[in-house]
């Protein structure tokens, strides 16, 4: 049905926007297809032979069709519940009274024509670079289609949106299945159920949540929202989320925060903010993300490094990824929960 009506208003626009003279209801009900199929060609359309334009009182149309009158006041419902909708997204549409006194429609191009499209070099490679970084998202078809538009749209011929950005080539990696339908989720504030395994815990359990952002870091995409079963703000990362993302009716009940807030709690809870240092072994040659955060470092003997780097929420998730390249020296906080990972993911 969703199909169907779109269709139908898309017919009904380029009819009114292919049109020098207004059409009138009657003009309109016999030029598209939908309204045809509907409610038949109305009074006054052309007829084949042996057929009649109109039924006298109390007569039906063939077949058992309903009375005339009754599918002309049908069509009058739908169509100004189409014209209102076509408004509604923006079409400009003119109501005309011609010489006999009938009303007639139009939507003049130059009403509904959009200003022209004016970048510069630099307003352009900045969506060049936007539509690099989803390249390996599935919103990388999207990005490159909007490219295009804006080219046909006049975008400059000599400006290349995706030159004068050197050698390096930012991306967002996405590979987590739960992205897409997480993204959807945040979009349409529609709650989420899916299975989470904690970086402690050996099986995964099902969270109940209401998405409100998405944010990148570290190469990790984390999911922000109000967990239901806790009652309580939290951070999910997508690459621990088991299974498939499920959808859930209703609206959200907790308040969704500003977007700076959403973003500054995934920094805090993915390990952002440090209100301390920690001081940690590191073999040499191993975690440069490590040594491009550490305020201070010394050599070791036997290949080894001491770094003192900024601990906190989520450094001791970040250690274990190094495997054994880290070896944590101090806080004894940040040893004992780093084991205790290292234990989680040993039990399988």
């Amino acid at each position: 049905m969703a199909i169907a009506k779109a269709e139908r208003l898309m017919s009904l626009a380029l009819c009114l926007l292919g049109t020098r003279r207004p059409l009138s209801k009657r003009e309109l009900r016999e030029s598209i297809e939908a309204y045809v199929e509907a409610f038949g060609p109305g009074r006054g359309a052309a007829f084949g032979p042996g057929r009649g334009a109109a039924f006298g009182p109390g007569q039906g149309s063939p077949g058992g069709a309903a009375p005339a009158s009754a599918s002309e006041e049908s069509f009058n419902r739908m169509f100004e519940r189409d014209k209102d909708d076509l408004r509604e997204l923006g079409l400009v549409i003119e109501t005309v009274e011609n010489l006999d006194g009938e009303t007639g429609y139009l939507a003049r191009r130059d009403s509904n024509r959009l200003p022209p499209i004016t970048l510069d070099a630099e307003e352009a490679a900045a969506l060049g670079l936007a539509a690099k970084v989803w390249q390996q998202a599935r919103l990388a078809a999207a990005a490159s289609g909007a490219l295009h538009k804006l080219r046909a749209a006049g975008l400059p011929e000599d400006v290349d949106p995706y030159g004068s950005h050197g050698a390096l080539e930012p991306r967002i990696p996405v590979h987590e299945a739960a992205f897409e339908p997480l993204m959807l989720a945040c979009r349409d504030r529609r709650p989420v159920v899916f299975d989470y395994r904690k970086a402690t815990a050996a099986r995964p359990e099902q969270r109940h949540v209401e998405p409100w952002a998405l944010e990148c870091w570290r190469g990790h995409w984390y999911l922000a929202g109000w967990d239901r079963d806790r009652e309580a703000e939290r951070v999910f990362r997508l690459s621990r989320i088991t299974g498939r993302v499920r959808s859930r009716a209703g609206t959200f009940k907790a308040e969704v925060p500003d977007v700076v807030t959403v973003r500054e709690t995934v920094a805090s809870w993915a390990g952002e903010r440090a209100d301390r240092t920690a001081l940690i072994r590191l073999r040499k040659g191993a975690g440069y993300p490590l040594r491009a955060r550490a305020v201070g470092a010394r050599e070791l003997d036997g290949g080894w490094d001491e770094l003192e780097i900024p601990y906190g929420h989520g450094l001791d998730a970040w250690l274990v990824e190094f495997g054994p390249d880290v070896v944590v020296l101090e806080p004894a906080e940040l040893r004992a929960d780093v084991v205790d990972r290292l234990r989680a993911v040993a039990k399988g």
